[in-house]
């Protein structure tokens, strides 16, 4: 896969969550996202950074 659909996979899942969140179907994600978000990013960084080596 390329960058670009590697992108727009991440994109659907994280649309698809944030809408069965909104219809109930599973809890909420904000507070979570709130809460983790550093954490995300972090990870997001070490993983863009291993790829590249």
């Amino acid at each position: 896969m390329t960058n670009r659909q590697i992108a727009a996979v991440v994109l659907i899942v994280i649309g698809t969550l944030f809408l069965l969140a909104n219809l109930g179907v599973i809890p909420r994600i904000g507070p979570l996202l709130a809460q983790w978000w550093p954490a995300i990013l972090i990870l997001a960084g070490i993983a863009m950074f291993v790829r590249r080596k």
